[in-house]
């Protein structure tokens, strides 16, 4: 019997001991985390910033009326290819064309009198030459007569000539005096007239003037009654039928559009970058474009443009417009350029492009999903966190160990410790380090609940077989 208690003892110390010895093991790997890890690599890489939107032309125009007026002719039909220039529409005209032909009546009215004066102008100008020399022939006259006279007189004193014939060529005299007065007045008058004749030309050349000016301004009434292709493209849109009336000036209205001509030439993809990715872009950047209406296809192209105001995601309006600041997700507007023609697209198609904003060879990456925060101050040493934490009074101190930090958690001697390291570029499922690990270092990366709470310098147990859930 005393033998058998002894076993029996000797049984329940065995077992009080494993139990002890177990509960030592399992308290001293209480603390120790299962974490997934990695390497440091070197590969190739290479950002792209991936954005929604729709296909437009590059360049359109809305054909809206310029007057009020009922449709009498459509000369083309949506999917016509047109030309700069080429009449697509008709209005009802009949009033402003009326207008412009009695204007152009009135015009050829002002133009004939212009060349009745003209004609009347060259009459007497062909009068005072005849008038001119007729004054010259009697003033020739008139000097003979006078010579006449004065030899008379000379012979009269002397007299050697009878008086009579002394009296006779005085009459001379006198006759030709008269007729070169009647002749000066003469030309007087063709003088006058030409000058009144001259001034009803000036005045039938500004009924001219002021005839061209009325029919150019009733002409440009009635070309507003037609509507002219103001470019090459298609007809991508045509809201109204023959018969309908149209009115200019109202906006956004469709009583006040007659059609869309797009220049199909270069097709762009206007997309909505967000605002965390825009600082990376710039122009001529490349980029591949996927359309959903024409799967399995993509298409090259290239950054034309960045747009520079903000656009609030939930209206669509610039975040300018808004009367109140918001702290809503905005994006930019960037506008992608395609390299080759493409037939089949069409205006307003959604796509999807995806734009590369920089490349990186043989870059030093890590998975990103490794990268996480921590404030200085928890990086310290679990057992002197408290200690610090009682004794810290310096507000300079506080402030510091409230700095968030980016890096990883390096493996060494079989602990998780934080090291802050730099990066660049950002890729699908990689980010480059440009400062802070070497090549195949070995880093946790996983799993994603265990980077956000693993502590620095906490000792871990590396498991890269189990599975990793998506969280």
């Amino acid at each position: 019997m005393k033998n058998k208690w002894k076993i029996w003892i000797a049984v329940l110390a065995v077992l009080v001991l494993a139990g002890g010895v177990y509960y030592g093991v399992k308290q001293s790997r209480a603390d120790i985390v299962t974490v997934q890890t990695g390497r440091v690599t070197q590969q190739d890489l290479t950002s792209v910033v991936t954005a929604s939107g729709e296909v437009k032309p590059r360049n359109y125009v809305n054909i809206g009326a310029n007057v009020m007026g009922r449709i009498t002719e459509i000369l083309v039909k949506e999917g016509d290819h047109v030309r700069k220039g080429q009449l697509l529409a008709r209005l009802e005209n009949v009033q402003a064309d009326a207008d412009v032909q009695g204007q152009q009546a009135a015009l050829s009215s002002a133009e004939a009198d212009v060349v009745s004066a003209e004609a009347t102008i060259k009459a007497a100008d062909d009068s005072l030459r005849t008038a001119q020399a007729t004054i010259d022939r009697s003033k020739a006259d008139l000097e003979k007569a006078r010579l006449d006279y004065d030899r008379a007189q000379q012979l009269l004193d002397k007299k050697l000539i009878a008086k009579q014939d002394f009296d006779q060529r005085k009459a001379a005299y006198d006759s030709a005096a008269a007729a070169v007065r009647e002749e000066q007045s003469r030309l007087a008058q063709a003088g006058s007239q030409r000058a009144q004749t001259v001034a009803g030309l000036s005045a039938a050349e500004k009924r001219v003037a002021q005839a061209r000016a009325g029919v150019r301004r009733l002409t440009d009434v009635l070309e507003k009654h037609s509507a002219i292709a103001p470019l090459d493209g298609v007809v991508t849109n045509l809201p109204v039928r023959v018969g309908e009336t149209v009115v200019p000036g109202i906006q956004n209205s469709s009583a006040s559009l007659i059609m869309t001509i797009a220049d199909m030439s270069l097709i762009t993809a206007e997309v909505k970058v967000d605002e965390t990715d825009i600082v990376n872009m710039a122009l001529d950047e490349l980029a591949s474009v996927s359309i959903d209406a024409i799967p399995n296809r993509t298409f090259k192209g290239h950054v034309t443009e960045i747009g520079n105001t903000a656009i609030l995601r939930s209206t669509g309006l610039a975040a300018s417009q808004s009367a109140i600041s918001s702290q809503e997700a905005k994006d930019f507007k960037v506008v992608v350029a395609l390299d080759d023609a493409v037939p089949e697209i069409r205006p307003g198609l959604s796509c999807t492009a995806k734009i590369t904003t920089a490349t990186r060879a043989k870059a030093l990456t890590i998975p990103i999903q490794a990268l996480t925060i921590r404030k200085r101050g928890d990086l310290a040493p679990v057992g002197k966190k408290g200690v610090e934490a009682a004794t810290r009074t310096d507000p300079a101190k506080e402030k510091a160990d409230k700095e968030e930090l980016q890096g990883v958690f390096v493996i060494s001697a079989g602990k998780a410790v934080f090291r802050k390291v730099e990066t660049g570029i950002t890729g699908a499922t990689d980010v480059e380090v440009t400062g802070g690990l070497k090549d195949g270092e070995e880093i946790v990366t996983g799993t994603y609940r265990v980077i956000r709470t693993l502590r620095n310098e906490a000792r871990i147990k590396v498991d890269n077989q189990a599975p990793v859930k998506s969280e």
